[in-house]
């Protein structure tokens, strides 16, 4: 192109921008498929694109704002969660675009970065149809980078080719067993709020209430008789709420569960001090069924693969359960030990049952503000 010619391109792409930016419409996505089927990355698409196809000017000044685009946030997202569609083998994958937005530059143009997420079965090629923009601009394309453990693949989606098609290697359902039983294990070692809440059951499980004080229980069969019974009750009510929340049955707000699960350790540490339920065994119960709502939104986080989501949720649940019981293995013996000691009933019990009392209490503040 001569200089002549560049210059009036040039001029006409300023007094009639549209159809330059019209010409140049790009959008980005990275992706990542991990082994248990779960798909993950980010979408960057122009602000003028979803301007063009939206209408997020709000005020029509032809200045796009960050206020502007969040009165439009629901529209935008409802826009896009139907542009994409990712699917493996035989199953839809379950997408979700969430809010959590930021604005980039590329070659002087503003761009949303979109946070992705998919889950999808853990057998099958991935194939991916995107048709965002294409009404507004049929020159539009999307360059996609796409990643497993053992593969990567950059493609262009465009009007003229709007699927492709990834062939990733399947999963090993073993390894994936594995995978879950690992990291249910780490969660409870990671999750303060529920080794707190094992403490303040076990610091008690080893005395018995006698003339309205904590004395030490001499029976060691029958201190062993009644840890069985908490953990048990802990056990399967963590475990029910896990296996249906996990698997869609049930659903309620990740905040509210979050702090009734704070309450719960705040309400056990305080019945140490003031001790309204002896038999623990229906309050564990009780308590047990919030801590199994917050192990299920981890196992959301780690990615529930869609053909194997009842041994997913078994592997978690078994993690779970070794590590709650490598705390009792370890907690137990410990208190057994230090139980006929004047100082634990007295002071002990009661300084490390207030001091957990207080961290709960900050952290249903925290929880309850959001």
């Amino acid at each position: 192109m001569r200089w002549p010619s560049l210059i009036i391109f040039f001029m006409t792409c300023v007094t009639v921008l549209p159809v330059c930016a019209h010409q140049l419409s790009t959008a980005y996505a990275r992706l990542q498929i991990n082994s248990q089927g779960l798909v993950s990355g980010e979408w960057q698409l122009r602000l003028y694109d979803l301007e063009q196809a939206v209408g997020v000017d709000v005020n029509g000044d032809g200045n796009l704002r960050w206020g502007e685009l969040q009165v439009r946030a629901e529209v935008v997202q409802h826009y896009l969660s139907n542009q994409v569609q990712i699917s493996r083998g035989n199953s839809r994958c379950s997408l979700i675009i969430t809010d959590e937005w930021k604005i980039d530059s590329h070659f002087n143009e503003s761009y949303l970065q979109v946070p992705v997420r998919a889950q999808c079965a853990l057998a099958g090629a991935v194939a991916i149809h995107y048709s965002a923009f294409f009404n507004e601009n049929t020159e539009h394309k999307l360059l996609l980078t796409l990643n497993s453990d053992t593969a990567q693949s950059s493609r262009v989606l465009s009007e003229a080719q709007p699927e492709i098609i990834w062939n990733v290697s399947a999963g090993d359902p073993w390894q994936t067993f594995y995978e879950f039983v690992y990291q249910g294990m780490v969660h409870i070692w990671i999750g303060i709020d529920h080794i707190l809440f094992l403490l303040s059951l076990l610091l008690v499980s080893v005395l018995i209430r006698r003339n309205g004080r904590w004395v030490a229980n001499h029976d060691s069969r029958n201190i062993l008789v009644n840890t069985a019974w908490i953990v048990t009750a802990f056990t399967l009510a963590h475990s029910i709420t896990l296996s249906a929340t996990a698997l869609g049955l049930i659903h309620f707000s990740s905040r509210w569960v979050e702090v009734g699960i704070a309450l719960s350790v705040m309400l056990v540490a305080l019945n140490n001090i003031y001790p309204l339920v002896v038999r623990l065994g229906w309050l564990t119960f009780a308590f047990g069924l919030l801590h199994g709502m917050g192990f299920a939104g981890v196992l959301g986080e780690l990615g529930l693969p869609a053909d194997q989501q009842i041994l997913t949720v078994l592997a978690f649940n078994v993690g779970v359960e070794l590590g709650q019981m490598a705390i009792v293995l370890l907690l137990l013996p410990l208190f057994i030990f230090l139980r006929n000691q004047l100082w634990y009933a007295r002071y002990a019990l009661t300084g490390i049952s207030i001091i957990i009392a207080f961290i709960a209490l900050q952290w249903v503040i925290e929880r309850w503000l959001g």
